[in-house]
């Protein structure tokens, strides 16, 4: 899936639509975790460099075609004038007469943002004339925002039908990871799959079980396979609909020689609570009125066992209820395992992001993907509307 990239395009003196992903929390009017500001910068500088002309364009929250006062974007602004050290020119539209002005006045190397781009309805239905009117903003369109690469919306698919159109150097790096890994992974490849629900990656399953080498599972997810193999699960979160599913993944794994490890002891509880009285049980044992929230400690030694003879390991989804301290300890241990391993480490977005940067193991991963759901969807194979509409090389 190569795609041309800033470096194919020359911008000096170019107006160039840059969509990166600012969708950040924000509390008291500032902005509390500038991550995803901050991965966007390489490319921003990049483009200040080269003497272009940048106009940013991004959403936040889910505003739904509504002016949202709170969710105007001008806490980035000042957030993005700290980080890059220069100013930042802020308009309260997206496009129109107000928007074009503020594109067209821009000399080389200045920065324009453009309004949170969800006030408008003809984003997320992808309008024509939205897309187009866009466009009139720019010379050139750059996606930077892998995190919104699954929605074909204006600014992440239309607009790039009227502009010359190139990945970032954040969406380089994304297509270039996940998709090293899923087409020629250094082995053993070693995939750990948590989360809540089989029903949320059911795909990535299917992808990924004829590609590795040892399948780990752990989460809420694995009280369905854990079901599937006979065991009572008390009132761990079950989904009885997707047995048959689990069944199946199982049977392809032994066929295939895939190595599939779940959890042999598990941290169990009678409510999820972070005062919540827990103890250790087999598998075989699990309480009828308790549930299943963390892998148990003989589970954490196994799994991390196994990650440590792995050349490559891709992370999705956390081992148990890790916000609450009772259960974090699954999830704690498979973070450090990984950060241990020496291994091309993959880190899929989402919570598991989350957790790694909240033990400050962030720095010791190959790659922590900024996409929650774009990286689950690219994971199962499918093709992402905002990386499609990219030009090839």
């Amino acid at each position: 899936m190569a795609k041309k990239t800033l470096r194919d395009l020359s911008v000096s003196g170019k107006k160039v639509l840059v969509r990166v992903d600012f969708n950040v929390p924000l509390k008291g009017g500032q902005v509390a975790d500038d991550t995803r500001i901050l991965a966007a910068v390489p490319t921003i500088e990049y483009l200040i460099q080269q003497d272009a002309k940048v106009i940013l364009v991004s959403h936040l929250g889910r505003p739904k075609g509504n002016v949202v006062p709170e969710l105007r974007l001008d806490p980035v602004a000042r957030r993005l004038e700290e980080i890059l050290e220069r100013p930042v020119k802020k308009v309260n539209e997206a496009l129109g007469p107000v928007a074009e002005r503020a594109a067209n006045s821009l000399l080389p190397g200045e920065v324009l943002l453009l309004e949170n781009i969800r006030f408008y309805r003809g984003e997320e239905k992808n309008d024509p004339d939205f897309a187009a009117g866009l466009a009139r903003l720019a010379d050139v369109y750059v996606n930077d925002a892998f995190g919104a690469a699954h929605r074909a919306h204006a600014s992440t698919a239309g607009v790039a039908q009227h502009l010359p159109a190139v990945a970032g150097f954040l969406m380089e790096k994304e297509i270039r990871m996940l998709g090293s890994i899923l087409e020629e992974p250094k082995r053993p490849f070693i995939a750990v799959l948590g989360g809540a629900k089989v029903s949320d990656k059911i795909k990535v399953l299917n992808n990924l079980v004829p590609k590795v080498n040892t399948l780990i599972i752990g989460g809420g997810m694995a009280f369905t396979f854990l079901a599937a193999q006979g065991y009572g699960v008390g009132r761990s979160l079950l989904e009885e609909d997707k047995i048959p599913v689990a069944k199946e993944i199982m049977q392809v794994a032994e066929s295939r020689g895939v190595k599939l490890l779940l959890p042999v002891d598990v941290v169990v509880a009678q409510e999820a609570t972070d005062k919540a009285v827990s103890q250790v049980v087999p598998v075989s044992a699990i309480p009828a009125a308790e549930m299943g929230l963390d892998i148990g400690p003989a589970t954490r030694k196994l799994y991390s066992e196994a990650i440590a003879g792995a050349s490559t390991v891709l992370w999705n989804g956390p081992m148990g209820m890790f916000e609450l301290p009772p259960f974090a300890a699954g999830t704690q241990a498979v973070a450090q395992a990984i950060a241990d391993s020496g291994s091309i480490s993959v880190v899929g977005g989402g919570d598991s992001a989350a957790a790694v940067a909240k033990l400050g193991l962030a720095g010791r991963m190959t790659h922590i993907s900024t996409g929650g759901g774009a990286s689950l969807e690219f994971l199962e194979g499918k093709e992402l509307p905002g990386v499609a509409a990219l030009q090839d090389k």
